[in-house]
């Protein structure tokens, strides 16, 4: 994405983090952002070096009613939009036991229905171009899970669930759709006032607990950088065959390769069993 062939944004938890980070991306290269935030005071900074390229909007996407008109009034202003990112989103660390009905249904509406929204606001428009990428921002905890970390996996497993339908039903429209895999990154969902916790329950203290006190105490430590991350997305999009999923971060890679490695040992290790459930006639 070039000067010569400016682009249209719609970008959700555009205040940092990812979202920061494809922002000030995309403005470098001369494109059009429409930011969206819970505080759009947080955006501020950015509207005031680049006025008429950074458009700071109000969004919380937990209210799925506000998807229409926040994609409604973006094609009215700039006539399009050429790429979507679902990017907002927030940490959530509890044993599957110490995490409450209502805090794994919050979750949900950040991860998955508000982008569910979202994307389908979009869609129409994107259909009519017959253009058009969509980029959903999963995590490794998308492709893998682990103690402590169930209901913030679960709501990106069901994220890249979606996604790769979605990428199917599309394709005849030219849209494209990536889902982003990060690791560890220098964001600010790390740490004891960026993240949220479960009431902690004593039995999980080896397990979840764990998990707990890293989230606690690695906020600044991370390896990956959201600017490298950013130019990465940007490469990928720009890609003639993109990939469906791009894991970001050499402990992404590493990790997805190795869960692939033991799912793929499981099933071959059972097939038979697993072969053996069919109808005696088939």
């Amino acid at each position: 994405m070039s000067m010569s062939n400016p682009k249209v944004w719609l970008i959700t938890g555009a205040s940092s983090g990812f979202g920061r980070a494809l922002t000030v991306a995309a403005v470098a290269a001369g494109d059009t952002v429409v930011a969206t935030a819970r505080r759009t005071s947080a955006l501020a900074d950015l509207v005031t070096d680049h006025p008429d390229q950074v458009d700071a909007v109000e969004l919380d996407v937990t209210d799925v009613a506000a998807a229409d008109a926040v994609v409604g009034a973006a094609i009215a202003r700039y006539g399009r939009i050429d790429v979507l990112v679902n990017n907002a989103g927030r940490t959530q660390v509890g044993a599957v036991e110490e995490t409450t009905d209502g805090e794994l249904r919050d979750l949900f509406d950040v991860h998955f229905f508000g982008p569910a929204a979202l994307t389908r606001a979009v869609l129409p428009h994107m259909r009519s171009r017959r253009s058009g990428t969509i980029v959903m921002m999963s995590s490794i905890g998308g492709q893998l899970s682990f103690a402590g970390f169930s209901a913030y996996s679960a709501t990106k497993f069901a994220l890249e669930g979606l996604s790769e339908a979605l990428a199917e039903e599309v394709r005849p429209f030219g849209i494209r759709v990536l889902v982003v895999e990060p690791g560890a990154f220098r964001t600010n969902l790390f740490g004891a006032g960026a993240a949220y916790f479960s009431t902690e329950d004593p039995a999980y203290a080896e397990t979840a607990g764990a998990t707990r006190r890293m989230v606690e105490t690695g906020g600044g430590s991370q390896p990956g950088d959201p600017a490298k991350a950013a130019a990465a997305i940007r490469s990928a999009i720009d890609a003639p065959n993109p990939p469906l999923r791009l894991p970001l971060g050499g402990d992404a890679v590493d990790a997805i390769l190795e869960h692939n490695y033991r799912v793929r040992a499981d099933v071959t290790q059972w097939q038979s069993i697993s072969r053996a459930t069919t109808f005696g006639d088939q």
